[in-house]
């Protein structure tokens, strides 16, 4: 299971590598860490579609599973 845990994170990062990171300059810090919180929360999580969940957002994944323990 641990090399399961770690390939989804190395793809991860590899995402959030080509789809941001490689993308941009920072001026500092502050700035880098701001930019990928915006990444994840605004894009990854909220409108990026993801093969491993059906090609859903993990957000629609997330309200599904909500409705189902409602």
């Amino acid at each position: 299971m641990k090399e399961v845990e770690n390939g989804c994170m190395e793809s991860f990062h590899s995402v959030l590598k080509k789809e941001e990171i490689y993308l941009h300059t920072y001026q500092d810090s502050k700035e880098t860490r701001r930019a990928v919180f915006e990444y994840i929360e605004g894009w990854y999580i909220r409108k990026r579609i993801h093969s491993a969940i059906d090609y859903i957002t993990p957000q629609q994944k997330e309200d599904e599973g909500l409705k189902k323990a409602a």
